[in-house]
């Protein structure tokens, strides 16, 4: 098999607070292949990285009383949404905000860098990996995800122009380029084929289906496309899945794992990488059999405690995966060249 690579899901989030500066740099440091930024738009059209819009849970903005008549309710993919949110502030707003822990319950540790980070721009975070490029002599890749593409787009601010310009801009062009763009939504990546021949990846969850799809009244979900002839439709515009782990390995009501699908065999056959999300140590997160002191009645468990992520990794990068979304590097990397070989620059 090839050597999956590894990629940094938010960066080191396991370690630092997700989608700052320091948790890219940390996950860098620790000798991932990608680092991931999820894309959204401030108002003045400058794309910075933050898990979703709203950001409330990664951020200060609360304690910021100039702000809080901003404070707002929206409808982001069909939900009801209540908080802040990235396109109502300038990107010199949003900078005298501060990033912090979004799981302080899972990950207590993390809380001791809370205030110590801006929410970083896509420039930024180019500028880190060209100057972690020039320290270490690796090439690290970046792994793009635009959020909410038909959300950002119905309110005026798209975010593919400003992305691919910026990625023109610093020389990610071409299908070899070190650099994934990823969505959920299929419209957005279809339109960014007739534009770039960057390699793009079609996310996919075990429920639901593409919001834009289901704005079309279509009935199409993400089980269909996991079929052989979704996945063959899905090949005539990306070059990669990024799928939930239960739609490689289901977990049963017990949280335990149950038969392995066939979607990796399926997705290969079909001409289309493999990368799997997401790997985290906590128990809260890990099936049943890897949770560091689990019963057999399922009680007893802490899930902040850190149970055997190494064990799970390993399952997964044995079944074929050619990539693995990982909070916790620390774990993820050392997994992989155990099983695959180390990099090499």
């Amino acid at each position: 098999m090839n050597r999956p690579i590894v990629i940094a899901h938010r960066g080191a989030s396991a370690e630092r607070p997700e989608h700052t500066l320091a948790a890219y740099e940390r996950a860098i440091d620790l000798g991932v292949d990608y680092i991931e930024p999820d894309l959204v738009s401030t108002k003045d059209g400058v794309l910075v990285a933050r898990h979703e819009n709203e950001i409330s849970g990664t951020t200060d903005v609360a304690l910021h009383p100039e702000f809080a008549e901003r404070r707002t309710t929206r409808i982001i993919d069909g939900r009801s949404v209540t908080g802040w949110f990235t396109e109502d502030f300038t990107l010199a707003e949003l900078k005298r905000l501060r990033a912090r822990e979004r799981l302080p319950e899972v990950r207590p540790a993390n809380t001791a860098y809370d205030g110590q980070e801006t929410i970083p721009t896509l420039e930024e975070i180019i500028a880190l990996v060209r100057r972690k490029e020039r320290e270490t002599g690796r090439v690290i890749g970046l792994y793009i995800e635009t959020k909410h593409p038909s959300y950002f787009a119905g309110i005026g601010l798209p975010l593919e122009p400003g992305l691919l310009r910026l990625l023109a801009e610093h020389g990610y062009e071409g299908p070899d380029a070190p650099v994934f763009l990823q969505s959920f939504e299929v419209g957005n990546l279809k339109v960014l084929r007739r534009q770039t021949r960057v390699p793009l990846v079609q996310l996919m969850e075990a429920d639901g289906a593409p919001f834009d799809a289901v704005l079309a009244g279509e009935r199409r979900t993400y089980a269909d496309m996991a079929s052989p002839a979704g996945l063959a439709e899905i090949a005539t515009y990306a070059d990669a899945i990024g799928v939930a782990k239960d739609m490689m390995v289901p977990r049963g009501p017990d949280n335990d794992l149950l038969a392995l699908t066939a979607l990796v065999r399926d997705a290969h056959a079909a001409g289309l990488l493999v990368h799997v999300w997401t790997f985290r140590s906590e128990n809260a997160f890990l099936p049943r059999r890897w949770q560091a002191g689990a019963q057999a009645d399922g009680e007893g468990v802490d899930p902040a405690v850190r149970g055997d992520a190494a064990a799970e990794l390993a399952l997964f990068l044995q079944l074929g995966v050619d990539g693995v979304f990982a909070d916790d590097p620390a774990v993820a990397v050392p997994v992989r060249d155990r099983l695959f070989g180390a990099r090499h620059s």
